[in-house]
């Protein structure tokens, strides 16, 4: 068994810096699909964000595009009043994000189980009123567009063919993934884990309950911060959807079909959820909705533990496999 978890241990990362290299050449094979691929890397970044919040922490919500709304405006205002640079406007806007997140903590960590889903959803619907009210400052229904942002690093600047954007969304996800690891792997991961499990448990031990899951929320709202502002810088535009009940189902959606628990999820939901979408959007642009949620009823029911829970299966046993034929 030690040989089969130091096997996968050193494959992972290979392969992991591989399909990442791969997907940063796609550009230079064809550039067709770059729009969408990019749009696949932000829905990744924010399910990875609820990941934390829901798989990890174990803290329900319906309400998580308050963030990614916060996120996307923040970038917004921040390249309109001036500051184009797009690295630093990206780390503000998740850094307002995160702050926004640890004040409404305590509001939501009062609650529990279905109480909880209704607090969230309540805020995120104050949220998204406010903001098609306040049309002076968000454009309303309008939205908000016509800024631009400065070449990345000062070289590289966004075209219309979406290389650049693409390539900067990935790098963006790929830090982020990589982060998510390490904080997964740390004490704090560790921590986060056994209070989902056995939170009376684990405050006898003497953990911060509270203390470990304020931060858990303000780091997945910083998290869903970055991926709303790198929607708005890579399409240079927001809109009030940013901010709807509609896009916090989505991401539960895409977090439930990836599965949830597995840091893989995040990034399988999003590329089939996107995929599928566009191509049954083309195929059957009056009914697509609807084969679309046939189509992840039957993934459901197929594999309950989401689209990476059910690889997982497959692939445990070839592995154990091939260890023993080794032997």
């Amino acid at each position: 068994m030690s040989d089969l978890h130091s096997s996968i241990s050193w494959r992972r990362p290979v392969a992991e810096a591989a399909v990442l290299a791969v997907l940063a050449a796609l550009p230079l094979v064809s550039q067709d699909y770059l729009l969408l691929l990019t749009q696949v890397a932000v829905l990744a970044l924010f399910t990875l964000s609820l990941e934390l919040l829901v798989g990890q922490a174990g803290i329900l919500s319906l309400g998580h595009a308050a963030f990614f709304g916060i996120g996307a405006y923040a970038a917004a205002f921040l390249a309109l009043a001036g500051w184009e640079e797009p690295i630093s406007g990206l780390l503000i806007a998740g850094g307002i994000a995160g702050l926004a997140g640890l004040a409404m903590a305590p509001l939501v960590l009062r609650a529990s189980g279905l109480t909880q889903l209704m607090v969230t959803l309540c805020l995120g619907l104050m949220l998204h009123e406010a903001a098609s009210r306040g049309r002076d400052w968000t454009g309303g229904d309008d939205g908000l567009s016509g800024f631009l942002n400065s070449p990345v690093l000062g070289l590289f600047e966004f075209d219309l063919f979406g290389v650049t954007g693409y390539l900067y969304a990935l790098a963006v996800l790929g830090l982020c993934f990589a982060a998510f690891t390490l904080m997964r792997a740390a004490p704090f991961g560790t921590a986060l884990r056994g209070i989902r499990q056995n939170p009376v448990r684990m405050a006898a031990l003497g953990t911060p309950v509270g203390a470990r899951l304020a931060q858990a929320y303000a780091l997945s709202a910083a998290m869903a911060g970055l991926a709303g502002a790198l929607m708005a810088e890579t399409t240079q535009s927001v809109a009030l959807e940013a901010l709807s009940f509609q896009r916090s189902a989505e991401v539960l959606i895409v977090l439930i079909l990836g599965g949830v628990g597995s840091r893989y999820g995040a990034l399988i939901g999003a590329a089939v959820y996107v995929l599928a979408r566009d191509w049954l959007s083309a195929l059957s642009p009056e009914y697509w909705l609807g084969w679309l949620g046939l189509m992840m009823m039957a993934v459901v029911l197929v594999a309950p533990r989401g689209i990476a829970g059910l690889l997982a299966r497959v692939r445990l046993p070839r592995a154990r496999a091939k260890t023993e034929d080794r032997a």
